[in-house]
Order: structure tokens, then sequence, then C-alpha cells
């Protein structure tokens, strides 16, 4: 099953440089979430060949501009392309008022309908379930109300080994194997040993998102030992009393999370318009933690099972 991140959008306030507004699309097995959507957001998808329609989920961290311009538009785009399907959207306190203000005010109707979801910026929260993964809300430290979101997949059964498997076991033995349980016949004996028939399940993994936050331990308790995490990193290291001022965090600060965090890999954006050269928030979030990447437009990343 898929588990990639494509990085639509990674500069912060103003695009420079050929960076954009923050915007990501993770796919999970048969899902497509947008996280966050930066103006231009749509054009990028373009670009990038995405599916738009495919995206029944999309997160808005907070609203900030830079997190949310593009939403009108892709939402109008996606009514034109005649989309009909329930549309799933998760944002702060006050988006669903500038959703309808603009449609009423341009005498829009939309194809589709938009389940609205208001989030709780306070405490962590599960917005989406099934049998596969979860996603839950967790509070950031920011200027206005902004949540991260944490991705995770269920833990997977036990995989069948072929090899071994007897021709004439039944189905339902088979689900019991997959569940790692021993067979046993209505005697109680045991007629399977599952270690004998079964391969170990595949990694569950998790992706955590961590939009604009100043440096705060409290968000590790829910990012621990994620897969792949994503942390702003919007100044330098020696910009550290700008980031306290603004409520952003510096490379080091990131790759301090990540390390405390025991997160596997690591990857920085929300860059400020002020750099044009990304090489020294690469070196510098590396000296705290060696598995660090850049976002760059364009890119994909995959979570390995």
């Amino acid at each position: 099953m898929p588990f990639s991140l494509k990085i639509l959008g990674s500069n912060s306030a103003t695009p420079a440089y050929g960076r954009h507004h923050t915007a990501q699309l993770l796919n999970i097995g048969k899902y497509h979430f947008l996280i966050d959507c930066g103006e231009g957001t749509q054009e990028r998808l373009t670009l990038f060949k995405a599916k738009t329609l495919r995206i029944n989920h999309i997160f808005i961290s907070h609203l900030h501009g830079d997190h949310y311009l593009g939403l009108m538009g892709l939402l109008y785009t996606m009514h034109l392309l005649k989309r009909t399907n329930d549309l799933y959207l998760f944002g702060q306190k006050g988006l669903q008022d500038i959703i309808t203000t603009q449609l009423k005010c341009s005498d829009s109707r939309l194809n589709f309908r938009i389940r609205f979801h208001e989030l709780n910026p306070e405490r962590p929260e599960e917005l989406f379930e099934d049998e596969l993964l979860s996603v839950t809300s967790f509070p950031l430290s920011h200027r206005i109300p902004c949540c991260g979101f944490l991705f995770k997949e269920k833990e997977k059964p036990f995989r069948i080994n072929k090899e071994k498997l007897p021709q004439d076991i039944s189905l339902q033995n088979i689900v019991l194997l997959k569940q790692g349980k021993d067979i046993y016949d209505e005697n109680g004996n045991i007629l399977y040993v599952n270690k004998e028939l079964t391969l170990p399940p595949r990694k569950a993994r998790s992706y955590a998102f961590c939009s604009d936050t100043k440096y705060d331990e409290g968000i590790i308790e829910y990012i621990k030992g994620v897969d792949l995490l994503y942390h702003e990193a919007t100044f330098l290291a020696d910009k550290l009393k700008w980031a306290e001022l603004t409520y952003h965090s510096t490379t080091e600060q990131a790759g301090l999370i990540a390390k405390k965090a025991n997160v596997g890999m690591l990857v920085i954006g929300h860059y400020s318009a002020r750099y044009k050269d990304l090489t020294p928030f690469l070196t510098e979030t590396k000296n705290i933690f060696e598995n660090t990447i850049l976002s760059i437009e364009g890119e994909t990343i995959e979570v390995e099972a």
C-alpha cells in the first residue's frame, strides 16, 4: 500500500525564488489527503499531475493566509470539474464562515456538499478513522489557533506464508492466522502453529505534520516515534529571537524536536522569503538531527513499510 508525501508548497508568508505557500498531498492507500492549501495550490496540483478529484479530505492547520488562501479557487475548480462526492474539510473556527460568505457574495452553489469539522486547538482530537488508518489533530503553539496532524496506519495483519500453507486449510482458519492466532481442533488439540505458517506483519507507518509553531516540547508526546515528521523551520539559527517573537521555529529547534521525539526522518520547510539559498537550512538542522531533508516542491517522499 502506498504511503507517500508530495510537497506542493514550501515557503512561508511570501512566495519567493520559485517557492510557494504551504501545501502537501499525502497518499495513503486509496486516500489522498490535502494538508494546507496556500495560494497557488491548485496550479501545483496540475503541474505535478495530481488528480484533484481524488482529494476527499482537506486539513487546514490555521487561518493565516499562506495556509488556506488557495482553498476557494480549488473548491470552485472541483465544482467546474463536476465533482459530486462529499468533501470533508477540517479547519479552525471561522473557516466555514469564510467559505459561506464567498459563495454567498458570488451567488455560487457548489455541485458537492462540504462536510466541515471545526478543529479544537486546545486538545488532541481524532478526526478520521477506518480499518486502515487514523488521523488525529493536536495543538501547536502559534500566534493564532493552530493544529498539527498525525496520520497513522493501524497495526497490520500477519502475512500468510503461501509456500507453507496447507492446501485444505479453510478460509476461516486463514483469517485466524492473519490475526496471529494458533488453530485448534474441537478437542483443543493444536492443528496449525501460527509462526510456522505466517510472516511478521508489515510495519504500520506514520506521518506528523507540524505547521507554524514556536519551539514547544509539548508536541513530543503526539509525534514520538513517527516515521516521518514535517516541522517548520522558518529561520536559520541566528534568528532565534525573531523566531520567538513571531511564534516560529529555527532549523536547530526543528532538529531538536525531531531528536527528542526519536522520529525516523525529518523534513523541514516554511522557509522565510529572506533566504534564497536553502543549503544552510539543511546543514544547521543535520548538525542536530542527521536524518533531515529539505521540502522541495515537486518531490515525493516515500515512507517504507
